[in-house]
């Protein structure tokens, strides 16, 4: 019966085994079967400002009129400004505020700060004006907008901005067409003329189309700043800094190269002061790495240089958990408990101390996050993640493969245990 149980226990190891390497093979070099490609992991990770490059603007903002600046037009103003981002197609970029009247915007892979400046600083406000100077409708009343060519009655194409109304921009739209027949409409951007069409017929399909654009770049441009929508505030540009491409991959590549470094480190300390135990907990350090990034690509994290810190702090917490439960167990051992006996009373004793330490860091992450923005948060992130991940690996991973590995009577002596 011993036998029967031991087989199966063995076989269990084996087949694990093959999955982790199976797992660890595929995370790192991809994989592809028939019309299936999964990449590797590293292809689907979001990389921040300081490992990719772009652009850091601080903005301080200005009061249009009487009313100062409140807290509501600051979310408004964050809020509109993450829309343009989010436009331009930079789904890792960060908009968070700074302090009462300021701005921080952080947009990866773009080198260009004047670039950035007109997407993100204008304030973007949006008029039709009739020939009595009076506005028509404003941008709020755009419901959508696109750059596209069109060709004039010449035959010539030309890059232009289309708009569509939504239902209150249409009527406004369709009656002052109606109205200024043969006459100018303009169309202004923050005060500035940037077309004058004449009415040649009255437009009541909610659809019109701004001209003058040297190239379709400039129709882009401004179609992402009316579909953005204005600014409540006016901003001004206090603080830019870039951070070139190669600066960051190599921040990327020096980081990645010290957290080997580091993890291989532990992996060997492990295996020398623990011997069995020291490998089997090598297994499952190997299996929270793999889960912790697994979890930030699935949860669309960023990853920052701080949060790379993160990571590797909840290695270290991780490791710090092993180490408590194996002295423990050591403990018991020396006290003249079997091998099983003491392993579950190592376990448990080392349970309060274990969950102790990480509480009180689960707090700390839990008061950056809330308190902090930008890059602290995301330190807060992945420390906090690596936490959950680490407990899960150390308390429930580790003592089930010992337990495996005991079960297949390969190794019964508390000398491979190291204890």
């Amino acid at each position: 019966m011993r036998q029967k149980f031991s087989g199966k226990s063995t076989a269990a190891l084996i087949i694990f085994l093959g999955l982790l390497a199976f797992c660890a093979y595929t995370l790192i070099h991809g994989l592809s079967v028939g019309v299936y490609d999964i990449g590797k992991l590293g292809d689907h990770v979001h990389y921040g400002l300081d490992l990719t490059g772009g652009v850091n603007v601080v903005l301080q903002a200005e009061a249009t009129d009487d009313s100062g600046i409140t807290s509501e037009k600051m979310d408004s103003t964050v809020a509109a400004i993450k829309k343009r981002v989010d436009s331009m197609g930079v789904s890792e970029a960060t908009v968070s505020r700074q302090g009462d009247d300021r701005i921080r915007v952080s947009i990866p892979s773009i080198q260009d700060q004047q670039e950035a400046l007109d997407m993100i600083g204008k304030t973007a406000q949006l008029e039709f004006v009739d020939p009595d100077g009076n506005v028509i409708l404003t941008g709020e009343n755009v419901e959508d907008s696109k750059a596209v060519t069109q060709q004039t009655s010449s035959g010539v194409e030309q890059a232009v901005v289309t708009l569509k109304f939504n239902e209150e921009g249409t009527k406004l739209f369709a009656e002052a067409t109606q109205k200024y027949l043969n006459q100018q409409i303009e169309i202004k951007l923050d005060d500035e003329v940037i077309s004058a069409p004449t009415v040649n017929v009255a437009i009541t399909n909610g659809e019109a189309v701004i001209e003058g654009m040297e190239d379709i770049e400039e129709a882009g441009e401004l179609a992402e700043l009316i579909r953005g929508g204005a600014l409540p505030v006016k901003l001004t540009a206090v603080e830019t800094s870039t951070i070139g491409p190669t600066l960051g991959q190599d921040s990327l590549q020096q980081s990645i190269f010290a957290g080997a470094v580091g993890i291989a480190a532990v992996l060997v300390f492990m295996l020398i002061a623990y011997r069995g135990l020291g490998f089997i907990a090598d297994l499952a350090l190997i299996i929270y790495v793999m889960i912790d990034l697994l979890i930030m690509v699935l949860m669309n994290v960023t990853l920052t240089l701080p949060g790379i810190a993160g990571m590797i702090l909840s290695v270290g917490m991780a490791v710090d958990a092993n180490v408590i439960i194996f002295e423990r167990i050591k403990e018991e051992s020396r006290s003249g408990k079997s091998l099983n006996a003491a392993i579950d009373a190592g376990f448990k004793r080392a349970m309060t101390t274990i969950m102790d330490s990480n509480i009180t860091t689960l707090i700390a992450g839990f008061v950056l996050f809330f308190l902090g923005s930008g890059s602290v948060q995301g330190f807060a992130v992945t420390l906090v993640l690596g936490i959950f991940v680490s407990l899960l690996t150390a308390i429930v991973v580790t003592k089930h493969l010992i337990k495996l590995v005991i079960n297949t009577g390969l190794f019964g002596s508390k000398t491979f245990y190291g204890i």
